[in-house]
């Protein structure tokens, strides 16, 4: 790998009359995020100009949006997504969940810390400003990044914890969100996972059953995004990327930001859920719903 050959080519690329979005594709899929960042510095200190301005003066559109998405360091990307879903033209509620349940505690903090830097406000305070309710408690709690990350299983607290939420839903008149908050929010994944086991033997249904009976609107959204991502995250994103394209119409915002997020961390997995879901891969899928550049970069993000 050779930083400055590939910014060269890169420069080639956009040079003169017309762009060769091909070579734009074929150098920036081949190479990985910290690559792409070296490439980002040479191509600054060896051509004298700022590759994304260049970038964003060439190309256009939802190709476009994945080629800056590609150049972005990763924790700068998540950054620029939540404050999109905050601060853009009304709230994106299924980005923020999507973000604030799959990332990690590490993930979370670096997030937080460069939010401030960039925009001078905290993510928790435009949080409280852009949504409200359970629904603004539950992202708040997520947004702390506080989970406990251990693997213990205290098999006392998981039978408590699950008739705990069985007694805050199924078995009460109306719904004692807190409790459920609480537990789901900030408990360790294998310690989850029991609760979820010993839950369904008490209420005799699968906790998200339970949810979707229980809630509604976001905060429904939000706590079975928190519930399929401690079960298996890759199938959680499948799940996104199948609605992002099914039916009339694609959500490109959500499509163009699982592909590129999660492009070099679990991709072959959430290919593999996708296909176990929908008996469609999700390549032939991408296929079938975008075009030109756009799906061309998008099918090289998903491989297969």
């Amino acid at each position: 790998f050779s930083a400055e050959q590939e910014a060269q080519a890169l420069r080639k690329a956009m040079k003169g009359l017309g762009t060769d979005e091909d070579a734009i594709i074929e150098t920036l899929t081949k190479l990985n995020a910290s690559q792409r960042q070296q490439v980002l510095i040479t191509y600054k200190s060896t051509i004298g100009r700022d590759l994304i301005d260049d970038l964003k003066s060439e190309l256009s559109g939802n190709f476009e949006k994945v080629i800056v998405g590609l150049m972005t360091p990763t924790i700068m990307y998540d950054v620029h997504e939540l404050r999109r879903a905050l601060k853009g033209a009304g709230t994106d509620e299924g980005c923020l969940i999507e973000i604030l349940a799959s990332r990690t505690n590490g993930e979370i903090r670096h997030i937080n810390e460069n939010y401030k830097i960039q925009y001078g406000s905290s993510l928790e305070d435009d949080i409280v400003s852009d949504t409200s309710s359970m629904f603004r408690r539950v992202l708040v709690s997520l947004a702390t990044g506080n989970r406990d990350e251990g693997t213990f299983v205290d098999e006392a607290l998981a039978q408590q914890d699950a008739q705990c939420l069985y007694e805050a839903g199924e078995k009460r008149w109306g719904t004692d969100e807190v409790q459920f908050m609480s537990i789901l929010c900030t408990r360790n994944r294998c310690h989850l996972l029991r609760v979820f086991d010993v839950y369904r033997g008490i209420a005799n249904k699968d906790i998200t059953e339970s949810i979707k009976s229980e809630m509604s609107g976001d905060l429904e959204d939000a706590l079975l995004a928190v519930v399929k991502c401690m079960r298996n995250k890759p199938a959680y994103f499948a799940e996104r990327l199948y609605k992002s394209m099914k039916g009339l119409g694609t959500d490109d915002s959500t499509l163009i930001r699982v592909m590129v997020s999660r492009s070099e961390v679990d991709m072959q997995y959430i290919r593999r859920e996708f296909l176990a879901m929908y008996g469609k891969s999700l390549h032939s899928f991408i296929k079938g719903d975008c075009s030109g550049d756009y799906r061309k970069v998008l099918l090289r993000l998903c491989g297969g």
